[in-house]
């Protein structure tokens, strides 16, 4: 007769709470033990499970998934309540519900599951089936069940926040009801605000926003509501209305010519119960350095996020080189990266055109379709999000060849061979009106700049998922490679990801002014697990430890609480609460946009004391709102000596000669033609170059919605007032260009009285004007020759100044190297701009 081991007790009535006593307990394990810095984090949080936001930081690959699901399973154990896990997207939702059935943890995809709702198996869905107007949990103000939640997972939290900010923005495209209606509504308000931004947006250009003035705004509350409550069950519309439809008064507007955006200061998190109200939330997150947005949009307690759980050291990492071949040889050309890309994935790792060794799978991040057009040539296969899922598998599952995966910075587990060598080529760029005005307005700001670096660093760590994996990457582009050579930016990455990136630096000492085998001899290394690279890869980590601390800006906490106090009409608490913010701001980017938001509370109580505020944000801002009795210019000054100016501005911006001449290469790569999208971009270009080269430079037209786009003082009454058509592909110049630049010739006579000589530039594709333009007196144009030309000069300007010690700081060897180059104020529009040609039809 068999032994019966259901008659078998162990003694215990009550479940198990602690989560490696959970593992231990479960039937079938995936792995004998818990890797040491999962206990580590899995002890830590039980000594902290009473708090309401818990933050986990592992370094990518650091088994985070385990540790959620026996978070989860514990609290379930401990009869807390119901325990949900979130990730970021479908297809990592299954990939959780895979481990959590190989860990024997039961688990549901289905809210309505009995065993769920009994608090006897976990949750695991996606981010967005939670956050969503219509969301299965419920949402306040409708009549679905409203779900008593014990815990919350939210699995790549960063990853998931990208959903919250976009599930919490009514956008109404054009050729809609609402849209002709709302534009209708404020026109004249959009036209006063920025009289070329709306000429601009009638016409179609793609690259126009102008932000709705909060007054007017606030004004029209119940005609914005009349125009938008009846499309609230369309399908653009269901999933965000009812989340932000209470909040209208509080929301900003921004009109573009594709579409209207609406947007709140914050997402209201509060509109889903099911999250707002768990008795626990707990961030699992990779090791980012900014940790902000958590508190900006999940409403997430700062001090707690303030104090993350992590392991005791950061050597958990995977084996990665990191190198930006351009920072190297900055006369590498970016083809030669790709051929040499395509030859790794063929196996040809001597580039001789056969394969002796392993082929591997390459991986390419683009930001954009346009930016993977270079990459179609030499790639096998080309995957948008939505076909990622097929694709990740056939990685993973043996060789594809080279894959350009198009804006997918996150989110994507990449395995052993599944990458082995990763290349980033560009960082993704604001997309929706709401992100760009806010890219627009805290431009070269260091709270951009982190954002900036966070994707960086998030797409770096697609490649290895554990300690044991390895993974070279390669930055292409002057951006990516300033921020690995600039200090500044090197101290935002997080410890271990900065620990490779010094090791990688350190190689690279040997590379410089070497070609493609010297990249390739490095990368080898790498892939062929080479014994002593990879004893100087685990020892630069061995040392490194997680931060202490979370980092939660200063400004995230007020501009959160002000939000909340606002919401509930509590406007004077709300403005008292901004400016306590803005009293701690250095950044005066922030401090500028921190002030506008001020005023729009205020506004509600004290309109006459917001216009003020608004005056004031603009000292510190010259990109906010303008208020509603316009703004006078300021004036530019010449400079006394163009050299003394430019050897003032390089010595203050550049510490060394490879940043000075990484940074003017970053500049102007940044004026891209043929690509409307990017026309914001070259103009802010444009004005970085002229200060570079000495001349007092700014952008009336953004700064004042009047004016040219770039206006240079070339000196003593002279003015170059410039005009950008950098996007434009029409084969001449249209007569709506021409009157623009004649416009703003116009506002800087008036503008600036004393100046005598206006020099009109217009930069076009072409320099023939349409039949029916009238062109402009003394004009010149830089056709895209004439812009190759100029990039020519001014690279080697800086790589002149480069030869010896610090000479970029010495006024008379700029003034020598100005002057050979033809950069002068006197000569540079001469030789490097035309003379219109004849009209054509």
């Amino acid at each position: 007769m068999p032994l019966d081991l259901s008659r078998v007790g162990t003694g215990r009535n009550e479940p198990l709470l602690r989560p490696r006593d959970i593992y231990a307990a479960l039937p079938r394990r995936p792995w004998p033990y818990l890797r040491h810095e999962q206990g580590e984090v899995l002890e830590k949080w039980f000594g902290r499970r009473e708090r309401r936001d818990v933050v986990i930081k592992q370094n990518t690959g650091g088994g985070k998934t385990a540790v959620g699901l026996l978070i989860a399973r514990s609290t379930l154990n401990e009869g807390v309540g119901a325990a949900v896990y979130l990730a970021p997207d479908r297809y990592l939702a299954a990939q959780v519900r895979a481990e959590a059935e190989s860990m024997g943890l039961a688990v549901t995809d289905r809210v309505d599951d009995l065993a769920f709702r009994a608090g006897q198996s976990i949750l695991v869905t996606t981010f967005q089936k939670l956050v969503n107007g219509q969301s299965v949990f419920g949402v306040v103000g409708d009549s679905r069940e409203k779900l008593d939640i014990g815990i919350v997972i939210v699995d790549d939290a960063h990853a998931a926040l990208t959903t919250t900010e976009a599930q919490f923005r009514l956008t109404v495209p054009a050729g809609h009801a609402a849209y002709e209606a709302l534009s209708a509504l404020f026109a004249s308000e959009l036209q006063a605000q920025s009289p070329k931004g709306w000429a601009d947006i009638r016409a179609h250009d793609h690259t126009a926003s102008v932000p709705v003035p909060f007054w007017s705004w606030i004004s029209q509350q119940q005609r914005i509501m009349d125009i938008l409550h009846p499309h609230a069950g369309e399908e653009g519309f269901k999933f965000t209305w009812p989340l932000i439809a209470n909040m209208l008064h509080l929301c900003s507007a921004t009109v573009t010519s594709q579409e209207i955006q609406v947007s709140p200061p914050c997402p209201p998190i509060a509109m889903i119960p099911a999250f707002a109200g768990a008795r626990r939330r707990v961030y699992l997150t990779a090791t980012l350095a900014d940790d902000s947005v958590l508190v900006t949009d999940l409403d997430a307690g700062p001090k707690d996020v303030q104090q993350p759980v992590t392991p005791g050291s950061a050597a958990d990492l995977g084996d990665r080189m990191i190198l930006a071949p351009i920072a190297l040889n900055p006369q590498l050309d970016e083809e030669a990266v790709r051929r040499l890309a395509r030859q790794f994935a063929d196996g040809d790792r001597d580039g001789d055109g056969t394969a002796e060794a392993q082929p591997v799978n390459v991986v390419v991040l683009v930001p954009s379709t346009r930016a993977a057009a270079p990459w179609r040539s030499y790639a096998d296969v080309v995957v948008h999000a939505g076909e990622l899922p097929s694709t990740v598998r056939a990685l993973k599952d043996g060789r594809v060849g080279l894959v350009v995966m198009v804006n997918k910075y996150d989110g994507v587990d990449l395995p052993r061979e599944a990458c082995e060598l990763l290349i980033l080529d560009g960082v993704p760029r604001p997309m929706d009106p709401t992100e760009r005005r806010e890219a627009a307005l805290l431009s070269g700001s260091p709270t951009l700049l982190a954002r900036q670096i966070q994707r960086i660093e998030q797409g770096m760590g697609r490649g290895v998922r554990d300690s044991e994996d390895h993974c070279a990457v390669l930055l292409l582009g002057s951006q990516l490679a300033v921020a690995l050579h600039d200090p500044k930016q090197r101290a935002l990455f997080s410890p271990a990801t900065r620990a490779q990136i010094d090791l990688s630096s350190s190689l690279a000492e040997q590379l410089t002014g070497k070609g493609l085998d010297g990249i390739r001899e490095a990368i080898g290394l790498c892939l062929s697990r080479d014994p002593q690279w990879r004893a100087l890869s685990r020892e630069a980590l061995a040392a490194v430890h997680y931060a202490p601390t979370g980092t939660v800006r200063n400004e995230a906490i007020g501009v959160r609480e002000a939000f909340n106090l606002a919401a509930t009409g509590r406007y004077i608490d709300a403005s008292d609460r901004l400016q306590k913010a803005i009293g701690m701001v250095s950044d005066r980017a922030v401090r500028g946009w921190l002030i506008e938001q001020r005023a729009a509370y205020l506004h509600h109580v004290e309109p006459a004391a917001a216009q003020k505020l608004l005056s004031k944000a603009l000292d510190d801002n010259p990109f906010v709102l303008r208020p509603a009795g316009g703004v006078t210019p300021a004036q530019l000054r010449p400079a006394a000596v163009q050299a003394e100016a430019a050897a003032a501005f390089l010595s203050e911006t550049y510490a060394d000669g490879t940043a000075l001449l990484l940074g003017v290469q970053a500049l102007l790569e940044e004026v891209v033609w043929g690509d409307p999208e990017r026309s914001d971009d070259a103009e802010r270009a444009w004005e970085a170059l002229g200060r570079h080269l000495g001349f007092a430079s700014s952008r009336p037209e953004k700064m004042y919605d009047t004016g040219p786009d770039n206006l240079w003082v070339l000196g003593g009454g002279r003015h170059a007032v410039i005009e950008l058509k950098t996007g434009c592909v029409a084969e001449t110049i249209d007569k709506h260009d021409l009157d623009q630049l004649g416009g703003s010739v116009r506002w800087d006579k008036q503008a600036y009285p004393e100046v005598t000589q206006q020099l009109p530039v217009i930069v076009h594709p072409s320099r023939t004007p349409h039949f029916q333009a009238i062109t402009v007196e003394g004009m010149r144009v830089v056709t895209l020759e004439r812009w190759e030309a100029l990039t020519t000069a001014v690279r080697s300007w800086a790589e002149a100044l480069t030869h010896g010690q610090h000479r970029w700081g010495n006024s008379h060897a700029v003034a020598e190297q100005l002057a050979h180059h033809k950069l002068t104020a006197g000569a540079l529009f001469s030789t490097f701009a035309q003379a219109p040609g004849a009209a054509t039809s």
